[in-house]
């Protein structure tokens, strides 16, 4: 056997098993949909734990990567999916319908963050003070406003400035 041979060989067997190693099913997949609030889930942004906050929460999932984002205030969420800086693929991004989760304790109930009602400036106060309180159906965020004021946009009505996080930890007393 020559060495060229050799070594054609070896760069073969070595790219396949490459190869092999991308394609095997080893159960780290990356999740196709929202996924529960476990007693980690921390914020991405800042570390709190999600499960001790009042008021909707969010995730987003980005293409690539395996691991979902947290956020312990649908006005974060909000905020990084419209400030033009934070633009990468994603797989989707999802924030609770407050019209079937509990406030205090909100698990579940999720909703594509894109085509989801929110109500901004209402007395509902989520983890980092004022929030922007979330819901599938426009109906229900109507709702919400005469129960506890503030005004509904849809997703696409909203602006980076309307969801600024400037100022948020000033509110939280808990931090």
């Amino acid at each position: 056997m020559t060495r060229r041979r050799l070594l054609c060989g070896c760069a073969g067997l070595a790219a396949l098993g490459l190869a092999g190693g991308c394609s095997r099913q080893d159960g780290s997949a990356a999740p196709a949909g929202p996924q529960p609030i476990t007693a980690q889930a921390s914020c991405s942004l800042d570390g709190m734990l999600l499960a001790d906050y009042p008021g909707p929460k969010g995730q987003i999932l980005y293409r690539g990567e395996r691991e979902v984002h947290w956020f312990c205030d649908t006005t974060e969420v909000l905020d990084t999916l419209l400030r033009p800086e934070q633009v990468r693929p994603l797989i989707g991004a999802w924030v609770q319908d407050m019209a079937k989760a509990d406030w205090e304790r909100p698990q579940g109930h999720w909703v594509d963050a894109r085509t989801a009602h929110y109500v901004l400036g209402s007395r509902r106060h989520g983890s980092m003070g004022p929030t922007a309180a979330s819901f599938a159906e426009a109906a229900a965020a109507a709702a919400f406003v005469q129960q506890w004021g503030g005004r509904a946009l849809a997703f696409g009505a909203l602006t980076p400035e309307a969801v600024d996080l400037t100022g948020g930890a000033l509110h939280d007393t808990r931090m």
